[in-house]
């Protein structure tokens, strides 16, 4: 189960994840982020409600993270410790922008 909740400011967009993100989610997200993007000079995705991510959704980020590189920037806040850790282990701590 994964809550999606999109803030919109400007050029801003913040969404806001609760719960896993995994195989089953993952396409959820990146369809939802897929529709946003367009004219975004910011994404700002806030984990703190997230409790899982799985290979799946480190795909989707590594997706987002391409798109968002060609028209601006993309960076995640409030990345608890379990996370951190999976970032961490898999290298995407040296990819992703984590504050």
């Amino acid at each position: 189960m994964l809550n999606i909740n999109k803030n919109l400011t400007g050029e801003v967009l913040t969404v806001s994840l609760e719960g896993r993100l995994d195989t089953t989610t993952a396409p959820q997200l990146e369809e939802s982020l897929r529709e946003s993007m367009d004219g975004l000079k910011e994404l700002v995705l806030d984990f703190q409600n997230l409790e899982y991510i799985s290979s799946a959704g480190l795909r989707v980020l590594l997706s987002a993270q391409k798109s968002m590189a060609k028209q601006g920037s993309m960076k995640l806040i409030n990345v608890s410790d379990v996370i951190m850790e999976i970032f961490e282990v898999t290298g995407f701590v040296d990819i992703l922008t984590i504050e």
